[in-house]
């Protein structure tokens, strides 16, 4: 999809402030370790991620989400009056009905006439907000969208680690398909669209999108039913972690051939490389099947861990404000969710 009327107004992220090491995880889990004759450090080792954060017990998803989408409504000195659409775009929510967007809605005192609504799509969440948002400003419906998101990690990491230590029936085997739970991280993130030249400030132009999926890896990855993802909440991830990555690049390799043709680039024009970040591994395989140097990379996951549907805008954020961002780059925004499904978008920051 070609965009002719949409900027991007603001990035925002909200990070929480307790960190958890992957060697403050893996001396939970000691009592698996010790049965299994496992080693500690293999889960850094293997990821590359140092640590992630948690939210403090008691938050929730909306509630940093409203939070993040007001810093980014601050950023680009926009009243929420001006918005016609927001969007709760995160696997975590605050419960099964209403939807979480109505809570971010009345946090932020958004107009009646503004529309809002969850949508969901694993990781890929935000990026499919934006989506929405952006065809509804392409087609003059709306002048204004926010898409936002409050990921929570805790409960499904924190009841991970207890299944493990208390199962005597899990092996080495077995153990893989826990393993992606464990790089699960918390973060809120925010993307404020507008109609082209609209924002006082910032003139990202979003140039293009694309997306690809292969929904036979469907039962890669799947999560149990189990409401929100809150204090209360057991949930439990089941991935093939392997096939899942390897099945995603596949994929995510269709939807970067249909971008750069929508946008007319070539991994030489692109100027950085802003993803949904999984870990190490994932990230150099998939860069070495898009042609793309991995030092046009901004990585997030050593600090972050995965952290869902805000890991991809979180890490436009902080790329952003720690100068790796600059104004006139060429910015490309890509994602691989589970499903399997792929987005990416073109800017022109």
């Amino acid at each position: 999809m070609l965009y002719r009327q949409v900027d991007i107004a603001a990035v925002a992220c909200l990070l929480p402030e307790i960190r958890v090491t992957s060697a403050e995880l893996e001396r939970r889990l000691a009592p698996l370790y010790q049965r299994l004759r496992l080693s500690e450090g293999r889960l850094e080792l293997m990821t590359g991620i140092r640590e992630r954060r948690f939210w403090a017990s008691g938050t929730m998803p909306g509630a940093v989400a409203a939070e993040a989408g007001r810093r980014a409504l601050q950023k680009a000195s926009i009243e929420a009056s001006a918005l016609g659409a927001l969007i709760f775009c995160g696997v975590s929510r605050d419960c099964a009905e209403p939807a979480t967007a109505t809570g971010v809605s009345e946090a932020l005192n958004l107009p009646p006439q503004a529309v809002c609504f969850d949508v969901s799509n694993a990781c890929l969440g935000v990026a499919t907000g934006m989506m929405l948002l952006a065809d509804m400003i392409e087609l003059g419906q709306i002048d204004w969208g926010l898409a936002v998101t409050g990921e929570n990690s805790a409960p499904l990491v924190n009841n991970t680690i207890e299944m493990l230590n208390t199962d005597m029936t899990v092996t080495r085997q077995s153990l893989k398909s826990q393993f992606a739970s464990l790089t699960i991280g918390s973060c809120a993130a925010a993307v404020l669209l507008c109609r082209r030249n609209f924002c006082p400030h910032a003139h990202h132009r979003l140039l293009a999108s694309a997306t690809a999926s292969d929904c036979r890896g469907s039962r890669l990855c799947q999560g149990q039913a189990d409401g929100a993802m809150t204090d209360g909440s057991k949930p439990l991830m089941v991935t093939d972690s392997t096939q899942l990555m390897q099945q995603g690049i596949q994929v995510a390799s269709v939807m970067w051939r249909e971008l750069c043709r929508q946008a007319q680039w070539t991994p030489d024009n692109v100027s950085l490389v802003c993803g949904h970040q999984v870990g190490k591994v994932h990230r150099d395989l998939l860069f070495e099947e898009l042609q793309l140097p991995t030092d046009k990379d901004f990585p997030a996951f050593p600090f972050l861990g995965n952290c869902g549907s805000a890991s991809l805008p979180a890490t436009v954020a902080l790329a952003e404000e720690q100068g790796a961002l600059r104004p006139g780059d060429n910015l490309a925004m890509l994602g691989i969710g589970s499903g399997i499904n792929s987005a990416g978008f073109a800017v022109q920051w």
